[in-house]
């Protein structure tokens, strides 16, 4: 089995790098600096791995590079800019694709303009594997398997920590920092539309305190109407943390930070992720996913997601993380990494 790490000398992509070699893999870099890349490989202990240069402006060699790849795992954004040439580089090469995006827009694009072209080359993609969409898209299906069709699914998110962002995240944040002020798309009566308010401003916690939110344009949006039978979805995040997300911030400042969070924040990290559900009768159920350390929970789902693809029989063409994969199954491996998750009914108050 070879997984090629594209992005490999990043900050996600180290973390992707080392969780891949923990495993019983060939491991491949891919990328556009052979120095960098060198210093990745010898940072993670695997100095005498496969290195290959290849740019994102030349087609030819990358998919040369690429060649021969079980799955790639693509770790380089902002992905808007960039993600599609590697989505097509892998399909071109015969590899799985798996990204580790959050950027609303580019997930929805992958799934508009390659799912035939994945089809046709007997390839699987699967964008979105990061800590947030994969296991609150993977909860959603279990939801509406015990639930049957639904009225909405409204995705809360809340972090806690001293863990600031990456600066590659940094980068897509402010590659996409248009459609973070909008709130990006929700999905109403059968299709995605942007300019809808979120219907919600308020989510009130496990335990009881109520939190001001905001509409972000997270990928479970564009996700899980793919496979739930569901009128409407949102996404929210703690209305302070957004307008964190949302202060200006330059691309030479960003240069001047560190790569991302270091271990011992990352440890500290705790992330609450909330799947809110009410059904056509207005029986609400709720999902509850708990972990910590959003870039390494990345990490594992990443490499995890890529194990699969190489060894199991999942469905050519673009896939949310609940099509390619059993959901019990791939959150129960996830539970080994201090992540949990719950579903329960809400009572209804009469």
């Amino acid at each position: 089995m070879l997984i090629t790490v594209y992005g490999a000398n990043g900050y996600q992509g180290k973390l992707t790098l080392a969780e891949s070699s923990r495993h019983d893999v060939e491991v491949r870099l891919v990328g556009r600096d052979r120095t960098r890349l060198e210093s990745a490989a010898a940072e993670v202990g695997i100095p005498d791995a496969d290195l290959r240069v290849a740019g994102l402006d030349d087609r030819a060699a990358l998919v040369a590079a690429l060649a021969g790849s079980d799955v790639v795992i693509n770790c380089a954004g902002p992905f808007t800019t960039s993600g599609a040439v590697m989505v097509d580089a892998a399909i071109a090469a015969g590899a799985h694709y798996v990204d580790t995006a959050g950027e609303q827009l580019y997930v929805k694009g992958v799934f508009d303009s390659f799912d035939g072209d994945a089809e046709r080359a007997g390839v699987t993609v699967v964008p979105a594997v990061n800590d947030g969409c994969l296991p609150g898209d993977l909860l959603a299906h279990l939801i509406a398997e015990r639930t049957g069709p639904l009225a909405e699914i409204t995705v809360s998110h809340f972090i806690t920590g001293a863990a600031g962002l990456s600066r590659g995240s940094l980068r897509s944040a402010l590659a996409t920092m248009d459609t973070m002020r909008s709130g990006g798309l929700i999905y109403d009566d059968g299709a995605w539309r942007s300019g809808i308010p979120a219907r919600r401003d308020r989510i009130t916690l496990p335990g009881g305190e109520s939190v001001a939110m905001a509409a972000l344009p997270t990928c479970e949006v564009v996700t899980i109407p793919r496979h739930v039978q569901v009128d409407h979805v949102e996404s929210l995040l703690e209305a302070t943390l957004k307008a964190s997300l949302e202060t200006p911030i330059t691309p030479e400042l960003i240069a001047g930070l560190p790569p991302g969070p270091n271990e011992h924040d990352r440890a500290a990290q705790q992330f609450t992720y909330l799947l809110d559900a009410v059904d056509h009768r207005g029986q609400q159920t709720r999902g509850v996913i708990r972990g910590r350390d959003t870039y390494g929970t990345t990490a594992v789902a990443a490499v995890e997601a890529a194990r699969r693809l190489a060894a199991g029989d999942t469905a050519a063409g673009v896939r949310t993380p609940a099509q390619a994969f059993d959901p019990a199954d791939f959150l129960e491996t996830l539970s080994g990494h201090d992540l949990s998750w719950t579903i329960e009914a809400i009572p209804t108050v009469k």
